[in-house]
């Protein structure tokens, strides 16, 4: 088991106080703090290497160009990729989608071609596909969840079929936290020869994630959710799939030359390798160096480890909030399914008003869709509240919330 009272040493931002009270962070589905370990990659970075990736043969060059590579490699080894050239770097999840979406569904996707996606998705999952949908004519199709917000599988194996393409989905929820079987959707989609995508945010910070085990086609997550800065993500795509894919974008770096003919008076273009055909112009540098420490970092703990600590966390806090007359949790009970996400309401308050009540005892919630309107639609709810713990979290703070739970149904 991991340590969550000698990890939060490492994080400055814990020690603030909000509103006179404790800061109790709860909202790392959003977002999760940095650790001075990244703080200082990043400080590092810009006091000592600052310079431009692939571009000069100076020192300062070379050496921000090793650890931008080197930042590649150790996001592959983590999600157990076969190498950099798997690895795409982009600002995030949802950039990582729309570069699957444009790069490879633009050139493959018409008539009457289908894209599942499933009711749980994030809006960046769904939205990128129904705008390329008005583009190239082709049907999105959802596939339905169970009544607690996990996928139908049944459903799921009546939806999919010849005309199936790609399959959409996430790993984890980002509302309810519970985990789907990817493996057992890629095996079904592959009988058919569709991809499949994976929307990994929530997964590859709080799980361990083997690509090759799951065999999934692209993996897309996001390095700010992991401990990481923002602006920087990354997209695992098998080699054989990216090398036959056209760039998303067009600029520097991502070409290997650029040649004019004066008779036709026209250019000649020819792409850089894998992973830099995909990486246009200059790179958010430090944001891969961040993302590095991050992985690092995670790494020293073990994410068996995190996993095992965020189900701990998650069985307390659902036996805790039992104590609430006017609490109603939504998703999966059982916290051995799910990462440590937890959707509620209080009978008779909206979820912003709940959140800005905690907010005034410095417990820090989220309130709204959560970017995820049709799952709350299926739950029948205009909004929900939510929690959600990470390795620094810890069984105090959880019942410091429910005791202001319990005061917020006083009052």
């Amino acid at each position: 088991m991991l340590d969550p009272y000698k990890i939060r040493e490492d994080f400055p931002i814990l020690k603030r106080k909000i509103n006179n009270h404790p800061l109790i962070y709860f909202d790392n589905a959003a977002t999760t703090q940095k650790p001075r370990q990244v703080i200082g990659a990043i400080r590092e970075f810009y006091e000592k290497y600052n310079a431009n990736v692939h571009r000069g043969v100076h020192t300062l060059s070379q050496e921000a160009s090793e650890l931008y590579e080197n930042a590649h490699e150790e996001v592959a080894k983590f999600i157990n990729a076969d190498g950099t050239e798997e690895i795409i770097f982009v600002r995030g999840t949802t950039e990582a989608i729309n570069l699957v979406a444009y790069a490879w569904g633009l050139r493959n996707l018409k008539g009457e071609d289908e894209v599942l996606v499933t009711l749980m998705e994030h809006h960046s999952n769904i939205v990128p596909w129904e705008l390329l949908s008005k583009i190239n004519g082709f049907q999105v199709r959802y596939v339905d969840v169970n009544p607690d917000g996990t996928l139908n599988y049944e459903a799921f194996g009546n939806a999919i079929s010849e005309k199936t393409r790609i399959v959409c989905m996430s790993h984890v929820s980002n509302v309810t936290g519970a985990i789907n079987d990817v493996k057992k959707v890629a095996k079904m989609a592959h009988e058919y020869g569709a991809l499949v995508l994976v929307d990994g945010a929530q997964s590859v910070p709080h799980l361990p994630v083997d690509v090759k085990d799951l065999d999934v086609d692209f993996f897309a997550f996001s390095g700010h959710k992991m401990l990481g800065p923002t602006g920087i993500g990354a997209l695992y795509g098998k080699r054989e799939i990216l090398m036959e894919m056209e760039p998303f974008h067009g600029g520097g770096e991502m070409i290997r030359d650029v040649t004019f003919n004066t008779i036709t008076r026209r250019c000649s273009i020819s792409w850089n390798d894998l992973p830099w055909k995909f990486e246009a112009g200059t790179p958010n540098i430090c944001g891969g160096v961040g993302l590095m420490a991050a992985v690092k970092y995670l790494r020293s703990i073990g994410m068996e480890n995190v996993k095992e600590h965020e189900e701990t966390l998650t069985e307390h806090a659902m036996h805790r909030t039992q104590e609430c007359g006017k609490v109603k949790i939504y998703g999966p009970r059982d916290a051995s399914v799910k990462c440590g996400i937890i959707p509620f309401n209080v009978d008779g308050l909206s979820s912003h008003d709940v959140a800005l009540f905690l907010d005034g005892y410095g417990i820090m919630v989220r309130s709204g869709f959560h970017c995820a309107q049709p799952l709350h639609e299926v739950f029948k709810l205009k909004s929900s509240a939510r929690v959600s713990f990470y390795i620094y979290n810890t069984r105090e703070e959880i019942d410091r919330f429910v005791e202001v739970l319990k005061e917020i149904e006083r009052i």
